[in-house]
């Protein structure tokens, strides 16, 4: 099982790759989830974008917000595997390569996220703390957390 992490800006992609990431999101979080909201929320554009590969197949996807965009802080958002892949909790591999690479793109900046609340205790085991009350977002609840900056050394 070989899996690779590629970071990329929107400009980057080729149009079948886009295309592929937008189909995964939307079958994630649109179909499965029943959301109806805007999946092209305009950020993109201001977004580092993380593709995980599994055996050179797409399985899961994460990005990256610039600092100003979402959050004064940089955020990492639309966090998702496929449902083939799920089985194998790719997820924390996932968030830890965001996490690293946003703390070293951004760093003492800090990471807030707006986090589904029944994912609050995974995002706690990487460093998440809550900020805030539960809120609906296209009818799920989520919750604001924030990963403080890291200590940088004298």
């Amino acid at each position: 099982m070989e899996l690779s992490f590629k970071w990329r800006r929107l400009e980057s992609f080729t149009a079948l790759e886009i295309y592929e990431v937008i189909q995964a999101r939307e079958a994630v979080f649109v179909v499965e989830q029943r959301c109806a909201y805007h999946e092209a929320d305009g950020a993109d554009p201001h977004c580092w974008h993380l593709c995980m590969h599994l055996d050179g197949e797409f399985a899961a996807y994460a990005r990256v917000v610039e600092p100003g965009i979402s959050y004064d802080e940089p955020s990492i958002g639309r966090v998702m595997t496929l449902e083939k892949y799920r089985h194998l909790k790719l997820g924390r591999a996932l968030v830890a390569e965001a996490i690293a690479f946003t703390e070293a793109r951004f760093p003492g900046r800090g990471i807030r996220i707006g986090a589904q609340a029944h994912l609050q205790h995974f995002y706690g085991s990487l460093g998440f703390e809550p900020v805030g009350d539960v809120y609906d977002d296209a009818g799920i609840p989520h919750i604001e957390m924030l990963k403080a900056p890291v200590a940088r050394p004298a």
